[in-house]
Parts: C-alpha cells; structure tokens; sequence
C-alpha cells in the first residue's frame, strides 16, 4: 500500500508542477504524507458534493483539475464553502492534491482526453511549450582523470537525455599551456610550454543546474585552471502544452460534428453552442479543455476548420466570425475536462502498479457543472433556426 508521498511522487511524475502556469496552485492541498492511500477518488472541482462522494466512499484521497485556493488564504476556518470542505476532508481524513494547468499542459493531458472522445487522430500541441532550456557542456580533462570528472558532473545533473543519463561524447586530442607566475600546475613547469594527451568531454546539462555542475566539475578537475565551454542550446517546440491540434478520420458538416461532440460529452444545461455555417466541412480539428478563447488566434494560424473549447466570450466569438474560420465549437468548461479524469486515473494506477504497489480509483460522476437549468426562448415566426 502506497504512502500519500509515494502516491504525490507518481502523479508528479506524470503531470509535472514545472510545467504548471506562474499564477497557478498545484500540487498536494491538504494531507499527511506518510498517510497510508487505499482510494482515490478523481473529480473536477474541489466542491462540497464531491467531499462528500468521497467521504461516502472511503476515499483516502482526492485528486481535483481545479485549484480550491487560487489566491493565498490566511486562515481556512469553517464558516466559507471552501474552509467548510476543508475541514470535511481534513476531519474524514481525506487528502486533497490539485493537477491544474500542469495537467493541461501535460504530455498526454487535459487536451488529449478531449480530444481522444471526439475521434481526433494525429495530434499535437495548439500552442507548444519550449522544451526545457539546456547547455551543452565542453571540458577538456587529462586523460587519466575523464572518468572521474565525468561522473561528478553526471552526479551533479548533466548528461542526461529522456531516459537516458551519463551520456557523453569524447575523443583523444592534445591540449597544450604554458603555466605563468605565480600558479601551481598539476602537470608541467612555471614558464615552460607543456603538451598533454586529453579527452574532449562534451554532455548536456539543464540550464537551471549550470552552478552546480560547472563546481562538480571545478572539484573533480585536476587541473589549478580546468578548461570549458559552456553552449546555450536553441530551445525546440516540444510535444508538452495547451491544446491540441488533430484530424477526424473523414469530413463531416458542422452540424454533424458539433452533434458528434455533444455525444461524446457529459450533459449540461448549457448544452453546446456552435458558430460558423452548419454545412462547412469539418476534418481538422483544435480542442483546449476549459476556458481557451485566449487561444481563438493560435486556432485560426493553425488553419482548422473547427475549435472546441469552453466559456467563449461573446466578442471574441464575434470578431472570430468576422475573420471566417475556424467554427467554433462552445461547451461547458466542467465537460471539457471531465474526460481526462478517467486517463489520469488509469496512468496514476499503473504508475504505482509498476512501482509494486496498487490503490483503487473512482472517477466522480457527480455533475459540479455550476449551470442547472437552460431555458430555450421561443423563435417567432420567419426566425432562423
């Protein structure tokens, strides 16, 4: 039985806190670490109904999309909805961990799982984050001591790619130096010209660990003045992101298509909205799971037919449909996420399966969609349909 650390490990594994958006709060809420974790239970939002799903059904854990405190609280007493859940979860011993913008991001992520339940094949990132910024490390080491500086600077974080680590590349050269005044050289004599076989050792490094690499390898060095490079690499888009850009397997119209979404989804009252000619043909697709107008533009350079997201904005809609395509596709925010529940729960379990310990998951199917009742107006007589 996996402890709440082991449990928050995985998940950080999966949907890493780095990745999350500045203003974002992610990451474990509430909970003792060393906490023994039988049942999680995943949801949207961190709200009362769901606290008391999970009291209901045992759960040790609950592993919300939604942040319960987006700004910093000073006190967390049991007289405002959200102190009120926290004080249930906390009382029936219920730990509460958050994947927000992380997860949106993530590579398979909140998109993904939108995207898989409407069909969409081939996907990529809407709008990619860089990869991680990397340096590319050269020294130069006396040919005795390339093993060692190696390792040290390995220990200290470089030469590691995916799964990868201690990767380098070397080759034999002379390096050559004439010790001045005043120095203490390792290998030569104060002012005669010296000529030494050594390795040429290049690796990579994340930038974020270029200090405590560059004084591994200033340790491990035997040279009073080691040489060596330091490369800022290009940064690359990566397969990490928000939003997805996909294909269906053939065209349809809009209108079949924004029937295929509401199919696919779960159901709310606000239903889905669509904007754009309900016969265009509709083949390639960007979906963001929860409030994406902020990428309406991102859409239109990827040149798709259809978006889909959440809470669109009448403007924006409205300047989008001066500008053509693409169509817009409007769901409620709660649904558009809802389907990563079920992905992060299955990646969670086998995590920890591979780990050697198990934990059973749920999924709420508890509807926290803020909207209860949609009310169609009456279209007079002659109004378009």
């Amino acid at each position: 039985m996996p402890s709440l650390a082991d449990v928050v490990a995985a998940l950080d594994r999966l949907y890493d806190p780095g990745r999350a958006e500045p203003w974002d709060a992610v990451g474990l809420v509430s909970g003792d670490p060393d906490a023994d974790v039988r049942r999680i239970l995943f949801a949207v939002d961190p709200v009362s109904v769901v606290a008391d799903e999970a009291l209901q059904w045992g759960a040790d854990l609950l592993v919300t999309h939604h942040p319960l405190f987006l700004r910093p609280v000073h006190g967390v007493a049991a007289t405002t909805p959200k102190g009120r859940v926290v004080h249930r979860l906390l009382t029936g011993g219920v730990a509460l961990h958050v994947a927000h913008t992380n997860a949106d991001s993530a590579d398979p992520g909140v998109s993904d799982a939108l995207a898989d339940v409407l069909g969409l094949d081939d996907l990529r990132p809407l709008e990619p984050q860089q990869t991680r910024a990397v340096d590319k490390l050269v020294v130069f080491v006396p040919e005795s001591h390339a093993e060692r500086v190696l390792d040290a600077v390995t220990a200290a974080g470089a030469g590691r790619i995916g799964a990868y680590d201690r990767c380098a590349w070397t080759v034999v050269g002379t390096g050559t130096f004439r010790p001045g005044p005043g120095t203490s050289p390792t290998i030569g004599s104060v002012g005669a010209v010296e000529r030494v076989t050594e390795v040429r050792v290049e690796t990579v490094l994340p930038r974020a660990l270029r200090v405590p690499v560059v004084a591994a390898l200033v340790a491990a060095h035997p040279y009073e003045e080691p040489a060596y490079d330091l490369y800022e690499l290009a940064a690359e888009p990566g397969t990490t992101g928000i939003g997805r850009i996909g294909r269906l397997a053939r065209p349809e119209s809009l209108r079949a298509f924004a029937e295929r979404v509401a199919r696919s989804l779960p159901a709310t009252a606000a239903g889905v909205r669509t904007a754009g000619d309900p016969g265009a043909p509709v083949h390639a697709v960007a979906v963001c799971g929860g409030a994406g107008d902020s990428l309406l533009d991102a859409a239109r350079a990827a040149g798709v037919d259809a978006y889909v997201t959440a809470d669109l904005r009448h403007h924006p809609v409205s300047e989008s449909r001066e500008d053509g395509l693409p169509a817009l596709v409007d769901v409620a925010h709660w649904a558009s996420e809802w389907p990563w529940l079920a992905e992060a729960a299955r990646r969670l379990h086998d995590a920890l399966y591979a780990a050697g310990t198990t934990v059973e998951t749920r999924v709420s199917r508890t509807p926290t969609d803020p909207w209860t009742l949609h009310t169609a107006p009456r279209l007079e007589e002659g109004s378009n349909s």
